[in-house]
């Protein structure tokens, strides 16, 4: 019987289905197209040159493999590459321009192969172009206070600092990519890392950069997956010339979005485009996360941020005083800076709260106002968390009452934030079920039961209802030092 390209191909697909992932097949063979058969060579097409990149780099052997069982030892394999800006720019009927790319697949490296003509990168759907403009144009997301000048260099960060410089003056053509920095909560990871964006857009306005948090990242791919908009998702990511993910961490437990990263940091990578990452803790020392991705985390530099001293604390709290005009006494400082010693945030907090009790109170900014505050300060953020505070939480995330958590409301929302108020507190305090009860309306132990079971079954189903869970769990823990 006389084979034909489509009788090949889809043998071909069967060994390479039976190979890989389902994820992995869906993406990159699915859209792909065969076209002819001529003296055992056959023509596959597919959508534009992040394919056949992708394909040459990962799956060269698969393909050998499987064209030599259908078409014998000397089987080749040809691409044809759509041209998508030539195309649409066509008048109807659209013949589509390709770019034909003869593989032979009996030699062993993509080397042996002619040069692959350059084509245009296809034309990109995503949420962050704006429609009709040719010229792709990224919100980056960053926070445009975030400045190497305004980042003060001590012994904690010194290495951090000087690298992110480095990259800042030539992005992804450095040994520091990708550049992963770790630390604990307030210690000035996000701002490092935004200085380093906005460094990179004043030298190169041209260049696409964008800071993302994992849990929007996340949303992303959720919603990419629902709507089928997967391929797109990934090509505007690999648009990127810096991508800058804050709190990698979260990726925890997350297979399927840790899938899709690992593909773009592969793309971004060999194209030598600059990846850089936040964590609080150390690539090696990270639970939930792919090993693959764990050691592309280690290849470039792992900067840690470590506790300010007293001299880098003092210099940091002077430095705020003079960007925010604010007057107060080198000793005043000073036994700010002895006494609050976890973070810089909490630095800059007692600070903060300083001059809102000096302003308010209409007292004298003295060291006997410094003393009461500090000790108040450092006092509340020790506190423990509890279940007024988890229900204040959870109120303002879904801008409603507090009372609303009490009440006897059936609308739906109301019970959705009672039940997670219930489920937080048995999960995040020491309190009894009865105990908890209390707290709402005088509930008794089986109504908290029901409304934890409640939760955690919608935690297994829904996945934007777990993300939120986790986001409000964040925000208390962030809260309560």
């Amino acid at each position: 019987m006389e084979l034909n390209h489509k009788t090949v191909w889809t043998n071909c697909l069967k060994t390479i289905k039976a190979n890989i992932s389902s994820y992995s097949y869906k993406t990159w063979f699915d859209p792909i197209r065969s076209v002819k058969l001529t003296n055992k060579a056959l023509t596959i097409r597919v959508p534009d040159k992040i394919f056949y990149d992708w394909l040459e780099e990962h799956y060269v052997s698969l393909l050998r493999m499987a064209i030599k069982s259908e078409l014998g030892e000397g089987g080749k394999l040809h691409y044809q590459i759509i041209d998508k800006d030539k195309a649409q720019a066509a008048p109807k009927p659209v013949v589509k321009k390709v770019t034909n790319i003869q593989r032979d697949l009996t030699k062993s490296s993509k080397g042996n192969d002619a040069e692959v003509p350059t084509t245009k990168p296809p034309e990109i759907k995503n949420p962050f172009i704006l429609p009709g403009i040719k010229k792709i144009r990224v919100d980056s997301n960053l926070n445009s206070k975030y400045r190497f000048t305004n980042y003060i260099q001590g012994d904690c960060n010194q290495l951090a600092r000087s690298a992110s410089l480095a990259i800042s003056e030539k992005p992804g053509n450095t040994s520091f990519n990708p550049l992963y920095v770790y630390g604990n909560t307030g210690l000035g990871k996000t701002h490092l890392v935004q200085a380093i964006g906005n460094e990179v857009l004043e030298k190169y306005p041209e260049k696409l950069v964008l800071y993302v948090s994992t849990d929007k990242f996340t949303n992303q791919v959720i919603h990419a997956i629902r709507n089928n908009t997967v391929e797109n998702f990934m090509n505007f990511y690999q648009m990127l010339d810096v991508l800058i993910i804050d709190d990698i961490q979260f990726l925890s437990g997350r297979s399927k979005t840790q899938d899709i990263l690992f593909n773009v940091f592969n793309q971004l990578h060999q194209r030598r485009k600059q990846l850089i990452f936040t964590s609080d803790r150390r690539p090696q020392e990270m639970e939930g996360i792919q090993d693959r991705l764990i050691s592309r985390f280690a290849w470039g530099l792992s900067a840690d941020l470590g506790l300010p001293d007293l001299e880098t604390r003092i210099a940091i709290l002077q430095d705020k005083m003079e960007r925010e005009g604010i007057i107060v006494s080198s000793q005043v400082a000073e036994f700010i800076c002895y006494n609050v010693k976890n973070n810089i945030r909490e630095l800059e907090g007692a600070l903060i709260n300083l001059i809102a009790h000096a302003s308010f109170g209409k007292a004298e900014l003295n060291m006997d106002l410094a003393k009461k505050v500090v000790k108040k300060f450092t006092v509340e953020t020790k506190k423990e968390i509890n279940v007024e505070f988890i229900q204040n939480t959870v109120a303002d995330y879904y801008g409603i009452p507090i009372e609303q958590l009490v009440s006897k409301s059936r609308k739906r929302n109301i019970v959705t934030a009672r039940q997670l108020s219930m489920y937080l507190s048995k999960k995040l305090t020491s309190q009894s079920l009865k105990d908890i009860g209390a707290h709402f309306g005088g509930k008794d132990h089986s109504t908290v039961i029901y409304s934890c079971t409640s939760v955690d079954n919608l935690i297994s189903t829904n996945d934007a209802f777990k993300l939120s869970v986790e986001e409000i769990e964040k925000k208390i823990k962030m809260s309560v030092y």
